[in-house]
């Protein structure tokens, strides 16, 4: 398994926001090591039919398409979800094998990561958010590992339930 480290190489404003970024995703694809297709999709929370291991990871993914793409870069919003069914990526990736959500999670990450890499910080958002504001880059930073900070509780929840293993390393 790779070494998962939230300690950055550099202690500059852009390597630390990128570090706690990346160990956070990092995180969420480790609590997913060794889980079977079958208990990826199963749901184990009786009052959340939706959350189940490929939904987390799916929903991860759509959340920083969401923030880097449609909000950051102002590209149109393709994402899955509807006004109709706003948890569609979730209901979906029941559908798609657990590999394939957590490999497509990673290859967006590198892409979003080389992203960030050639921005600045300060730069503003192309599209807004709440109320027409327009945040900048360093925000969407910090919301995506608070964001997956907070479902990477969620599959520590489901990957005890599964299987008792818990933590960043799965002890």
């Amino acid at each position: 398994m790779t070494t998962i480290s939230d300690t950055p190489p550099a202690w500059d404003e852009r390597t630390q926001l990128t570090t706690f970024l990346d160990y956070a995703r990092d995180v969420a694809r480790a609590k997913c090591d060794g889980v079977s297709a079958e208990n990826a999709r199963k749901a184990l929370l009786p009052g959340s039919p939706l959350m189940t291991m490929s939904g987390v990871i799916n929903h991860l993914r759509w959340v920083e398409y969401y923030w880097f793409q449609v909000v950051f870069l102002g590209e149109e919003d393709l994402a899955p979800m509807t006004d109709e069914d706003p948890d569609r990526e979730m209901r979906i990736a029941v559908d798609f094998p657990l590999t394939q959500l957590l490999d497509e999670y990673a290859e967006q990450s590198a892409r979003y990561r080389e992203l960030v890499a050639g921005s600045d910080l300060d730069k503003q958002a192309a599209g807004t958010v709440r109320n027409g504001l327009r945040v900048d880059l360093r925000w969407i930073l910090l919301h995506l590992t608070e964001e997956t900070a907070r479902h990477n509780g969620h599959l520590d929840i489901l990957r005890e339930l599964l299987d008792g293993r818990t933590g960043d390393r799965l002890r």
